[in-house]
């Protein structure tokens, strides 16, 4: 099969291996769209610890069941599946707390690879974190599975409902997905961002408003009175937004902060501001298995007009030619079409 590896910073290369075979348990699906996504372009650019190289990349998918292990009853050949990358192991001791996002293996048994003809899911995502594809939708949007669960978690437990107001700082693919959810439960929402592309974007699912970075004080007079908004979502993972966001919140607010900053970033917050007016931060990370079902229903019903997000593609000979576009900012996500 063709795979793409990502050999080093700013350089991918095209290898041509072996179809794997399926062990017990496990799936081959024979890949219909992969998504380019942030993690994965911060990878090309400048290289990730959670992407080693060289290696293949990419998570973001969904595709045809091309063989099945033995022992899996759910799936058959030839079903359109969406799935993620990742299942919590249900044994270590974040796991017996709940806490499936923080399973200490979570990241280490992830499936890296999207970016190629086939890809190899194992047991524990097989059995927690695949679905069948619905017939209305479309590939490409079904790829959005993994980072729409992603947004789910930072956002369902905030209870937010009509008339509260929501700031969102960052219109990538991660930013834009919020401004989605967030106008879906009723709020009204801010976009920040300094490209006017991406604004457009924002604009066009959902925003009431958008704004450069310079705007923000004007954004708050015209959404909440100039109080400040009630939510603040950091979508950059910059440790100078990361300290800007408090100051955009009204009292009795929360900062969710999403983005993720290079280990060892530190960053200095007002102890005042955030005693006397009872400021919340938090920090977010990954999904739950009921995130990705969450997720899957929302796709499912084409609750959010997901399909904004997909600013092109590119057959998978082409996939240094879609990167080439987002190092330039021009665009969201790309699907990338074996």
């Amino acid at each position: 099969m063709l795979q793409s590896i990502l050999a080093e910073p700013g350089r991918i290369e095209l290898a041509d291996s072996g179809i794997p075979e399926p062990r017990k348990g496990e799936l081959l699906v024979r890949i219909r769209a992969a998504l380019t996504c942030g993690t994965d372009l911060k990878a090309y650019l400048r290289g990730h610890p959670a992407i080693p190289m060289p290696g293949p990349f990419g998570h973001e998918f969904s595709g045809t069941v091309a063989a099945r292990g033995v022992g899996v009853k759910r799936f058959k050949e030839g079903d359109h599946v969406m799935a993620v990358h990742s299942a919590p192991c249900l044994k270590c001791g974040y796991c017996k707390r709940g806490l499936h996002n923080l399973c200490e293996n979570v990241m280490s048994t992830k499936v890296l690879g999207a970016f190629a003809e086939y890809i190899l899911l194992p047991e524990h995502v097989v059995k927690q974190n695949v679905y069948r594809k619905p017939p209305g939708l479309a590939f490409e949007e079904a790829a959005l599975l993994e980072p729409l669960s992603c947004v789910v978690h930072g956002i369902a437990p905030l209870g937010i409902g009509k008339n509260e107001t929501a700031l969102v700082i960052g219109a990538g693919p991660i930013g834009l997905m919020h401004a989605m959810l967030l106008k879906g439960k009723g709020a009204k929402v801010a976009v920040c961002d300094p490209h006017q592309g991406r604004l457009k974007v924002a604009k066009a699912v959902g925003a009431d408003i958008t704004c450069k970075p310079a705007g923000i004080t004007h954004a708050i007079k015209r959404l909440t009175g100039g109080i400040g908004f009630g939510h603040v979502f950091e979508c950059t993972g910059r440790p100078e937004v990361w300290e800007a966001g408090v100051g955009y919140l009204r009292r009795g607010g929360t900062l969710t902060l999403f983005g993720g900053c290079p280990k060892g970033t530190t960053v200095l917050y007002d102890t005042y501001r955030l005693h006397y007016d009872e400021i919340t931060l938090r920090g977010v990370f990954h999904f739950t298995p009921a995130d990705v079902k969450a997720a899957y229903g929302m796709l499912k019903g084409r609750k959010l007009p997901t399909a904004k997000l997909i600013s092109g593609s590119y057959p998978l000979k082409k996939i240094g030619s879609a990167f080439a576009r987002l190092e330039r900012g021009q665009g969201v996500k790309y699907a990338i079409t074996p």
